[in-house]
């Protein structure tokens, strides 16, 4: 049946966990490709077949004109899905950037439901964002809701040392020590899970 493999596409990409992405169907990927392939190839055949018989592909209306028209539409509806496919996983690939990927490696489980080209639009988006951030000097990635305050108090959970250098001073980070620092300067340790914020 028509445009099957291209529903079953989709759907296998909305069963999913929302925000999560299951491993990228290549065998079904390609298979949609193939039925597009085929698609395209009757379609240009049934053109052929109408031009040389010398009807008007356009305004014809004989049974190679509405076999032409279902090919066109399968072909349109297959092309469809498969970008729904791709751009939505993408979605989620460039909120991992944003999330996780500015701050360290995403681990081996998350990076193995990539395809090769999405691991390197992973890659890309990060170092492009790694660069932004580098001409403005500015982390974008810190606070996507304004803070009321640019000072957290944070408590250190691993011994990191003496003589850190943060933006406006030197600190020793001993384990269970408690800090009065600029969010700017603590996040990156409490993103590592080195430090943890604290309320009130």
């Amino acid at each position: 049946m028509h445009g099957r493999k291209a529903y079953e596409l989709v759907k296998d990409f909305a069963d999913g966990e929302k925000g999560h992405l299951k491993i990228f169907n290549n065998e079904l990927f390609e298979r949609v490709i193939e039925e597009c392939n085929e698609h395209h190839n009757a379609l240009q055949s049934l053109i052929r077949k109408m031009q040389e018989e010398g009807l008007e592909v356009q305004t014809a209306r004989n049974a190679d004109h509405y076999g032409a028209l279902i090919h066109h539409l399968s072909l349109i509806r297959n092309k469809r899905c498969l970008m729904a496919y791709v751009y939505n996983r993408a979605e989620i690939i460039r909120e991992l950037a944003w999330k996780v990927g500015l701050l360290h490696e995403l681990p081996g489980e998350i990076q193995e439901k990539f395809s090769d080209s999405e691991e390197q639009y992973f890659k890309d988006h990060s170092k492009s964002l790694k660069s932004y951030m580098s001409q403005l000097s500015l982390d974008v990635n810190v606070d996507m809701v304004p803070p009321k305050d640019p000072y957290i108090k944070v408590r250190v959970l691993e011994d990191l040392g003496s003589g850190i250098i943060l933006s406006d001073k030197s600190a020793n980070f001993a384990r269970h020590s408690m800090h009065f620092l600029k969010r700017t300067d603590a996040e990156q340790y409490i993103a590592r899970g080195l430090m943890e914020e604290l309320t009130g």
